[in-house]
């Protein structure tokens, strides 16, 4: 069983500028066995909005309103589930061995969110022994994760809620999209999270379009070796459970 399997739609948020990004990600789906296709496997433009409005920066005020159209796409569309990426993901080397078995354990369990990419810190377990684990603190970063239809409208609703607060609202106000989910499911309890362990994803190591740039990402010789040097971290950090 593979990913497409199981999900209605799959999106990767990609700005259209950023086509390094979209290669590399392209690259990714290949290996993973899901190359896009349209209705099922399909790159998201991302919002650049003009300012960072009360958003810590452009950045995070569009990638908040990036997922948030996913999802509004998703309701629209009346589907069941939709699997999120964005296109700094690499898969981790041993994702291949275990997807069968963690989407057999998706079938079987409720849920409502499923992490499959995080940064939650878990006791190391082989390859053979990966599972989905119902999780209910904090999780950084969005960039690997599904959510199930059954769900989208009260997240839709508190989203859109927090849009209308000022910062620093004691009930959320605007803010970065993993912490808007965390949020989310800190106050609504009977939300299920399920993450996977362990985490079957990560973060590409590539210019930041959220952080402010370093000054070597504004040289263009100097960010092509930069990039080769990320690229090397990235593929170590994915392989290093082998």
């Amino acid at each position: 069983m593979h990913l497409m399997d199981y999900f209605d739609r799959c999106y990767i948020i990609n700005l259209p500028e950023r086509r390094d990004r979209r290669r590399e990600m392209e690259k990714e789906l290949e290996r993973a066995g899901m190359p896009p296709m349209p209705g099922r496997v399909e790159f998201f433009p991302a919002i650049r909005p003009e300012s960072a409005g009360p958003f810590p920066s452009i950045g995070a005020h569009g990638c908040f309103l990036s997922h948030l159209g996913i999802l509004r796409a998703a309701k629209a569309q009346g589907l069941r589930n939709v699997l999120i990426l964005e296109d700094d993901l690499t898969f981790a080397a041993q994702f291949p061995e275990v997807e069968e078995k963690l989407l057999g354990e998706l079938r079987e369990t409720p849920w409502d969110f499923a992490f499959f990419g995080h940064v939650v810190e878990f006791p190391e377990v082989p390859p053979d022994r990966a599972h989905l684990e119902p999780y209910a603190g904090p999780i950084v970063t969005a960039h690997f994760y599904a959510v199930n239809g059954a769900v989208i409208d009260r997240l839709l609703g508190f989203l859109d809620a927090l849009l209308q607060r000022p910062p620093g609202h004691p009930d959320g106000g605007p803010m970065h999209v993993d912490g808007a989910y965390s949020t989310f499911r800190q106050q609504n309890p009977d939300v299920v999270t399920l993450v996977a362990v362990p985490s079957q994803g990560w973060q590409r190591s590539s210019r930041s379009d959220i952080a402010p740039n370093r000054w070597y990402d504004r040289w263009p010789l100097v960010r092509s070796l930069v990039a080769l040097a990320r690229r090397g971290k990235t593929w170590l950090r994915g392989n290093r459970r082998h």
